[in-house]
């Protein structure tokens, strides 16, 4: 049974207009290889809490995804070891 689930992205803002724009297309790309996407939306750049890597702001990017129980925990591997990547969430939404 599909699940609803929205991943918030935080992607190193140093790797320029370009690099952001390329990795936002690898992570989409990897999303509907085995998910339908139901938006995706750039939050742009935004001062983090805390520094991560010596970066004191990163680029959102929201997805909310329609996807069967198991990939949630292969996306997120995926996410884990893609370099510009600072942080990630993926939680299942709705009931």
């Amino acid at each position: 049974m599909a699940n609803n689930y929205r991943a918030v992205v935080v992607l190193n803002p140093t790797l320029g207009d370009e690099g952001l724009t390329a990795l936002t297309d690898s992570i989409k790309a990897k999303v509907e290889s085995a998910a339908s996407i139901d938006s995706l939306d750039v939050l742009g750049i935004k001062e983090l809490a805390y520094e991560i890597n010596d970066q004191r702001s990163g680029y959102y990017v929201q997805i909310n995804f329609t996807a069967e129980g198991d990939f949630p925990s292969e996306f997120e591997r995926v996410l884990n070891i893609t370099d510009g990547v600072l942080r990630y969430l993926v939680v299942r939404i709705g009931e």
